[in-house]
């Protein structure tokens, strides 16, 4: 009786350590740059460690990459901002000294 013995490839163990989860990077982008899209980040972020520990590796590593993707965005917006700010603030200075050295109001 020969029996074949093949591995099912859904049935692999995940490796062993988990995907990043983003935690840290999601309540910086939060606290410092965009507050909705650091928020997304922090959601699924914490589902990264969760679904990992369930045995869900195909589910955290979405997670992760969720997570991922709106922490990023929300970086990249508050980074516009900020940089749109300082333009808008020069680009008032530079007006107010101008009606100022020249006198009109």
């Amino acid at each position: 009786m020969d029996q074949n013995y093949q591995q099912n490839p859904s049935l692999q163990q995940p490796p062993l350590t988990p995907p990043k989860n983003w935690l840290v990077e999601s309540i910086l982008v939060t606290i410092l740059c965009c507050l909705p899209f650091g928020i997304a980040g922090i959601v699924f972020a914490s589902q990264v460690n969760t679904k990992y520990a369930a045995g869900d590796y195909n589910g955290a590593l979405q997670a992760s990459k969720d997570a991922g993707k709106w922490t990023k965005i929300g970086f990249w917006i508050g980074i516009g901002w900020i940089i749109l700010s300082v333009i808008w603030v020069v680009f008032v200075i530079g007006v107010a000294a101008f009606t100022t050295r020249f006198g009109h109001y």
